[in-house]
């Protein structure tokens, strides 16, 4: 193998799949980077058997091959040449990576690539489906901080994808609140069909699109196993999550007692102020609904008490449709589900002070918010 790239390129198409290499593994090619020629191009690809990532960059080519060389070495001696062009030639009979890059020249030993697993592509197959990178990034974003953090109950680490009619739907719950994004597509899906992808893989996978211009196309492997993801760039594949994803369809009500409109920026300061108070006192926030008659809005009412330090409360005018009401939330869920809504205002719908707290970007349809309510003794 023989080649050369620009530094930057290396540096950016390393830092895109780094985050697939096995940190601890009694595989050390799992450790490694794969640096191979693919049809004029310089493919670099990791993988920790749960998700694989592979990316391409430009490069002259002279001679063909392929070589796998640890990753971290790899990463931190490109990450501090100059920005110019390096040159890559293989030893095959040493696997020795050897590197030049302006005055400085660089051996790294490597472990052959016939050792490194192989990573499902997409070959020939039509994608389910394909979508724009923002949109994808965007309902990633609003939708996979929702899922637990744990592995306790494997499913709810995981974001339920269903295809089916012109939508396809995203759902997270990590058994106290839910997120789910809606995005329409131009035409039906040919295929209904759903399936529980990683939140970690769908986070690794809204950073390297983020730059992506081409749509990204969506894949299941025909055993139903593992997800693709492709653009003509990058690639990533990933498990899915074997199981039932939990049916909340029965917690998203369908009525309201009490809607109240306000402003998502002056709700998120009032949140984060009451959150130096709230994290204290078992993250609990109380919110109060307070209808405004003919003499004016009505106002919204934040407030938290931490009995060790103080308390707080802020008032917000906002629009209230209904009756008075209260509800309290976990603090932080509430700041999550603020910073994912993106309009300048928010509707907060809510029935009783036992049932779930429902947000909703104003003027944009297809997300919802669900936070279950706190109990305060």
């Amino acid at each position: 193998m023989k080649l050369s790239c620009l530094q930057e390129n290396l540096k950016r198409g390393l830092a895109t799949v780094s985050h697939a290499v096995a940190g601890k593994s009694t595989l050390p090619v799992l450790s490694n980077v794969l640096l191979a020629t693919d049809g004029g191009r310089l493919k670099l690809a990791a993988t920790n058997l749960e998700i694989g990532i592979t990316c391409w960059i430009g490069s002259q080519i002279e001679e063909d091959g392929a070589v796998t060389v640890p990753a971290k070495l790899l990463s931190d001696v490109v990450g501090n040449l100059p920005n110019d062009r390096v040159m890559l030639t293989l030893d095959a009979r040493t696997q020795t990576l050897k590197l030049e890059c302006s005055r400085f020249t660089t051996h790294i030993k490597g472990i052959e690539a016939e050792e490194f697993p192989t990573i499902p592509t997409v070959l020939d197959r039509d994608p389910a489906i394909s979508l724009p990178p923002d949109v994808l990034r965007e309902a990633i974003e609003q939708v996979a901080f929702a899922a637990a953090n744990d592995d306790s109950r494997p499913v709810l680490a995981g974001v339920l994808i269903r295809l089916q009619d012109s939508s396809v739907i995203f759902d997270a719950a990590d058994g106290f609140r839910l997120a789910r994004r809606i995005v329409s597509l131009p035409e039906s899906v040919a295929n209904a069909q759903e399936f529980i992808v990683p939140a970690r893989a769908l986070n690794e996978l809204a950073r390297i699109i983020n730059d992506a211009e081409s749509p990204v196309a969506l894949t299941v492997t025909p055993g139903g196993s593992q997800v693709l993801f492709h653009t003509d760039t990058a690639e990533l594949v990933s498990r899915l999550i074997d199981g039932r994803f939990p049916d909340f369809e029965r917690i998203i009500p369908a009525t309201y007692a009490t809607r109240t409109v306000l402003e998502t920026q002056e709700l998120a300061k009032a949140v984060k102020l009451a959150s130096f108070f709230a994290t204290i006192s078992q993250n609990i926030v109380k919110v109060t609904m307070e209808p405004g008659g003919e003499l004016g809005p009505g106002r919204l009412v934040l407030s938290t008490n931490a009995a060790e330090v103080g308390d707080n409360t802020g008032e917000l005018d906002a629009m209230i449709h209904g009756e008075s009401g209260q509800i309290a939330l976990n603090v932080k869920y509430l700041a999550d589900a603020l910073s994912a809504i993106k309009t300048s205002q928010i509707a907060l719908e809510s029935q009783t002070p036992q049932s779930p707290g429902v947000f909703k970007p104003v003027g944009q349809e297809g997300y919802i918010h669900i936070i279950m309510p706190m109990s305060i003794r």
